[in-house]
């Protein structure tokens, strides 16, 4: 509703060539539909399969807006969704495919890839 926003980033630049990004968002609470206030998560990006940016959010939207408004892969034909950008903000490059899995089952990190990236955050700090 634009009240907040919550925001994942890369802690480093995308490599050149083809590129595989992933986002997933793991509920770590339950939602509170009786104040308006969905489940609160931790959002995960990934970049070729590693993990390079983690955020928690406290609250999501409880339900689905607007009438149609779907998926939008490249471009966004409606309102924007954030004010880091002016819609339409297209993609000028290729996109190969696009999967979107909404199942609910997380693909689980190895071990060694969620050390991998403690380790980053804490050097940054």
């Amino acid at each position: 509703m634009g009240a907040d926003e919550f925001h994942v980033e890369s802690r480093d630049r995308l490599p050149e060539g083809p590129v595989e990004l992933r986002y997933e968002f793991e509920p770590t609470g339950q939602p509170d539909l009786a104040k308006g206030r969905g489940a609160p998560g931790r959002a995960q990006l990934y970049v070729n399969g590693a993990l390079v940016g983690q955020a928690e959010f406290p609250v999501t939207m409880p339900l689905a807006l607007g009438i149609g408004a779907g998926l939008a892969v490249g471009r966004d034909p409606g309102s924007s969704v954030s004010r880091l950008y002016e819609a339409p903000f297209e993609f000028t490059g290729r996109i190969g495919k696009i999967v979107a899995d909404v199942s609910g089952q997380m693909i689980q990190d190895t071990e060694e890839e969620a050390r991998a990236f403690a380790k980053a955050a804490m050097a940054r700090q």
